[in-house]
C-alpha cells in the first residue's frame, strides 16, 4: 500500500507534535514497559546512553575516513541545576574527545544548558564549553531550535563567537527568515551548517518540508556559502539534493571549506560514497537518555520510518 503525500505530511506533523509534547514524553518514560519500547526504537538513531558509547562510534567512523561531531542530546531544560549537570556532562565529553585524539566537534542546543532558564545562564555555560573545546583543539557547533528561539540562539551565538570566533551555527532552509539570517551569520568566520529543518512550524513561518521552495532555499544558501569561500557543512541525507549540488557546484565542493555531514544511522552508504569520491565528510553522533525530541524528529522527516520503528519493537 502506498500512502498519499497528504497522509505522510499529516503523520509527520503528528510526530513533530509528539516530539514537543513534554507531558507525553513524561508519561511514556515513567512507564517501564513503554519506556523499554521507546528506547528500543531510539537505538537506531543514537549511539547509546553513555559518552563511552558515542566515543566508540566516533572511533569507528574515523576508521572509515569521516570527521565527527558529537552531542549529548537534550533540550528545553527549565531548571538551573539540571542545566549545570548537563554542562558538566558536555565538558567531560570534550575531555574524552581530546584524550581519544578524535577529530570531532562538540554540538549542543543552547536550551539544553540553560538558555530557557535565562539567556545569561545559557551564555555562561556555553562559554565554558567553547573555552574547553578550544583548549582541547576543537570547537563547538550550536544546533538549531524551533523558530520561536531563533533570535535567542543567534544573539547568544554572536556573543559566544565574540570570544571564540571558530564557533559554528546551524541554519534551517525551511524557515522563511533564513536568507536574511544567513547574511548576518556570514559576517563571522565560524562554520555554518545548513539543514532542512525538522521542527513543527506554521506555513507563514516555514516552507513545507521537501517542497520546491525549501529545496530552492537550501540550494541557494549552499551556493552562496560554497562560492564565497565561507566554511560550510552541507548537512543532508537527501541523495537527490546531494546530486543537485554536485551538478551545480562541481569541483567547488572539494574546497577545504566544504564538508558533507550526515547523522548517525542515516545516509551511511551515501556518506561513505562521498568520502570515497574525495569529499570531506563528517558523521554526527548523539548519545544520552534525553533523546525524545531528537528521535521523533528523525522519524518525522520520513514517516515511512515508523515501519522500521515497529520492526525495531520486535528486536530482542
Amino acid at each position: 500500500m502506498k500512502l498519499s503525500t497528504r497522509t505522510l505530511a499529516a503523520a509527520a506533523d503528528t510526530l513533530r507534535g509528539w516530539a514537543l509534547d513534554e507531558d507525553l514524553k513524561q508519561m511514556v518514560m515513567a512507564d517501564p514497559a513503554l519506556a523499554a519500547i521507546a528506547e528500543r526504537i531510539a537505538r537506531r538513531y543514537i549511539a547509546g546512553a553513555r559518552a563511552a558509547d558515542a566515543i566508540d562510534v566516533l572511533r569507528d567512523n574515523s576508521a572509515r575516513g569521516h570527521l565527527g561531531s558529537v552531542e549529548c542530546v537534550g533540550e528545553s531544560v527549565r531548571d538551573a541545576g539540571v542545566a549545570a549537570r548537563e554542562t558538566e556532562e558536555i565538558l567531560q565529553l570534550t575531555d574524552r574527545v581530546a584524550s581519544g585524539g578524535l577529530a570531532a566537534t562538540i554540538s549542543f542546543d543552547l536550551s539544553h544548558i540553560g538558555s530557557v532558564v535565562s539567556p545569561q545562564l545559557g551564555l555562561d555555560n556555553a562559554l565554558r564549553i567553547a573555552r574547553a573545546a578550544h583548549d582541547a583543539g576543537t570547537s563547538v557547533m550550536i544546533s538549531a531550535e524551533g523558530s520561536r528561539r531563533t533570535d535567542l540562539v543567534l544573539d547568544l551565538w554572536e556573543r559566544i563567537s565574540d570570544r571564540h570566533p571558530e564557533t559554528g551555527i546551524t541554519i534551517q532552509a525551511r524557515l522563511r527568515r533564513s536568507p536574511a539570517d544567513l547574511e548576518r551569520m556570514i559576517r563571522r568566520p565560524g562554520p555554518i551548517r545548513i539543514v532542512k529543518g525538522a521542527f513543527l512550524e506554521t506555513d507563514d513561518v516555514a516552507h513545507p518540508r521537501d517542497s520546491e521552495p525549501m529545496y530552492d532555499a537550501y540550494r541557494t544558501m549552499a551556493d552562496r556559502l560554497v562560492r564565497s569561500g565561507h566554511r560550510v557543512n552541507i548537512a543532508t541525507h537527501d541523495a537527490v539534493l546531494v546530486d543537485d549540488l554536485r551538478a551545480e557546484l562541481g569541483e567547488a565542493l572539494r574546497g577545504t571549506h566544504v564538508e558533507f555531514e550526515m547523522l548517525q544511522g542515516l545516509g551511511t552508504d551515501l556518506l561513505d560514497t562521498l568520502r570515497a569520491d574525495g569529499f570531506t565528510t563528517r558523521e554526527y553522533v548523539v548519545y544520552g537518555p534525553e533523546w525524545w525530541l531528537y528521535v521523533l524528529n528523525r522519524i518525522a522527516e520520513h514517516p515511512e520510518r515508523a515501519v522500521s520503528a515497529l520492526a525495531d519493537i520486535g528486536v530482542s
